[in-house]
């Protein structure tokens, strides 16, 4: 028998994730916030995925860890990455946004961005004084 799986992340802020979730061709559903599981079997999340497979993705907040938690059916996943490397590239995309935007407020520009072979992304950044 199927369930949901919560796995718990350290993402913490909304408007980052959703970011992150947008970058990485994910489609946010604001008004849905129920995902359905195996048997038609559904749970309340506060941000939910439109994706085109059986697979029902979400995120839950969290009052105790403070963070968001994914929300998904794990034996109906059917993405073509598994749920640990889906988790990892949020996560990356997550922290990325979070860079850009704290960076953006302290007054620097992205000068140079690098995607390295390993999947990591570097970032130039300069700040000019009056």
């Amino acid at each position: 028998m199927s369930h949901f799986s919560t796995i718990k992340t350290q993402l913490k802020e909304v408007d980052p994730l959703i970011k992150a979730l947008n970058n990485l061709g994910y489609s946010i559903n604001q008004e849905e916030k129920f995902i359905k599981g195996y048997r038609g079997k559904s749970t309340a999340v506060d941000i939910s995925l439109n994706l085109q497979s059986d697979t029902k993705v979400g995120f839950k907040w969290d009052n105790n860890s403070n963070s968001y938690e994914l929300v998904t059916d794990l034996d109906l996943w059917k993405l073509n990455i598994p749920v640990e490397r889906f988790i990892s590239k949020v996560t990356q995309m997550y922290a990325y946004q979070t860079i850009i935007t704290k960076t953006k407020e302290d007054g620097y520009q992205v000068v140079e961005q690098k995607n390295k072979n390993d999947g990591s992304i570097e970032l130039v950044l300069t700040k000019w004084e009056n």
